[in-house]
Order: structure tokens, then C-alpha cells, then sequence
């Protein structure tokens, strides 16, 4: 199985808690899910940060197709705060990314009855490998003895979103506090998104 390019995907296989069976941190995933391809969107030049706004460069879109939706959205809309675009129906990228892997056979998509009432899904990873590698790749990033501004961005992207969400399946409550500082330079390199998801969780917790 191909290791899945798109940060979105890679970053719901890490929302997976594979020790409890479950995804994680779901009253926020979609949060980080939009963020996540903010993030994939400006690395691969199709968005830029124009004072505080993203903006539609000329780029060939992408392949991907949660990452195409959400850049034809940007396109349709225009440019607003990169906050706008991480509130926006962060539902709707939840269930494209986890049909997408289901349609890839990544993970494997059951429905089943919480208490034999409620509906919901079951969902399993059908590659531990692959998420294993993928959580290793971004706690490569937090290593001392390589150069913050050597690491791959996409990886550093990972380990930073779901610390500024506090994904602690990705990273733990130890590993935010050992590696505060680097974690403060690698969010710098990442790029405006960052302060816009945590300005969002704040606001929404706030308002919980």
C-alpha cells in the first residue's frame, strides 16, 4: 500500500488511537483536518499568504481530492483570514478524508449502533506499518541533533498542528513540554495557519 501524500490523510490515520480501536479528539478533528491542507495547499505553492489572507496562486491543482475541494472553495470565495477557511465545515473534510482512505483501503469504514441506539462507524487501520512510519517521520522532526531548518516541512507540518491541538497520539503531553522550544521554531517555519488553528480551538473551547 502507497503511503497516502496528502497531509489530511496522513493526519487522520495519526488521529487513530490504534491501542483503544478508535479516532481520537474528534470534537476538533476537522479543525486540524482543514488546517492540515491549508498547510499542503501553501507547501506546494497553490496558496500564499497575503497579509493574513490566502490567496489562489496560478499552480496546477492538485491531485488529491479533498485538497482540490478545499482549494476550489478558496478560489470561489476569495481571499479571507486563514482562520475562516479553518472553521469552515470542518465536518464535511472529516467524512472526505475517511471515505477517500476507505476507497483506498487504508482503513476499513464498519457502521454499527453505540448501545444499539445511536448509529456511528467503526473504523479500523488496515496498515499499522504504515501509520507506525508515519508518526516515527514526525517524531523525527523534534530530534536535537537535526537542524530545524533542515527537517521536512510536511513532516514538521504533522508533529506542529497536532501539537497545537494537543493530539496526543501524535504528540504526547511529555513530548509538548521536552520540546517546547523546538516546537515554537517549527510551527515559525510552517507558516501562518498555525496561530489560526490555535486562535480557533481557543475560541471554540471559550465558547464550550
Amino acid at each position: 500500500m502507497q503511503t497516502p501524500d496528502a497531509l489530511p490523510a496522513r493526519m487522520f490515520l495519526l488521529a487513530y488511537d490504534p491501542e483503544h480501536g478508535r479516532l481520537t479528539a474528534r470534537s476538533k478533528l476537522g479543525k486540524v483536518l482543514r488546517a492540515a491542507a491549508l498547510v499542503d495547499l501553501q507547501l506546494s505553492g497553490n496558496l500564499v499568504d497575503e497579509d493574513g489572507r490566502a490567496r489562489v496562486t496560478r499552480a496546477m491543482a492538485p491531485a488529491d481530492p479533498v485538497l482540490a475541494a478545499v482549494l476550489e472553495e478558496v478560489r470561489g470565495v476569495g481571499p479571507r483570514r486563514w482562520r475562516h477557511w479553518i472553521d469552515r465545515r470542518p465536518g464535511a473534510i472529516v467524512r472526505r478524508v475517511r471515505d477517500d482512505l476507505d476507497r483506498s483501503r487504508l482503513i476499513k469504514v464498519e457502521p454499527h449502533r453505540i448501545l444499539g441506539i445511536f448509529p456511528a462507524d467503526r473504523i479500523t487501520v488496515r496498515q499499522p506499518l504504515m501509520r507506525r512510519q508515519l508518526l516515527q517521520a514526525a517524531h523525527d522532526t523534534l530530534r536535537a541533533s537535526r537542524l530545524v531548518s533542515r527537517v521536512d516541512l510536511r513532516d514538521a507540518s504533522i508533529v506542529v498542528l497536532a501539537s497545537t491541538a494537543d493530539l496526543r497520539t501524535v504528540v504526547t503531553k511529555d513530548q509538548r513540554a521536552r520540546h517546547k522550544d523546538r516546537l515554537a521554531q517549527l510551527a515559525v517555519r510552517v507558516g501562518p495557519v498555525v496561530p489560526a488553528l490555535k486562535k480557533s480551538l481557543q475560541q471554540a473551547q471559550y465558547s464550550a
